[in-house]
């Protein structure tokens, strides 16, 4: 299960951003784990200057505007190489 978090203020972009990702993951049958972040501290600790910032698993991914739909579903897709801890030796 991936870990999303959509930094931000709480605006209309952010939200935005936040149903996009939830719906492209529930359509694609991806399972994640969605958190809204909106502490400036803590937006601020991962490096984003503006925002929506989106960050999955630990890694920013995106900082502002709201991204199309195809960069989320990028994002979200299983990484290639078959798996395993390290893309394919497991």
């Amino acid at each position: 299960m991936k870990n999303v978090k959509v930094l931000g203020s709480g605006c209309a972009n952010c939200e935005t951003t936040a149903k996009l990702i939830a719906d492209i993951a529930d359509a694609k049958g991806i399972q994640i784990e969605l958190e809204k972040v909106t502490d400036m501290a803590a937006i601020l600790g991962y490096g984003v200057m503006t925002t929506p910032g989106v960050v999955i698993d630990g890694k920013v991914v995106h900082a502002g505007g709201v991204p199309d739909r195809d960069k989320v579903a990028g994002w979200l897709a299983p990484a290639a190489g078959g798996g395993g801890c390290c893309g394919g030796c497991c």
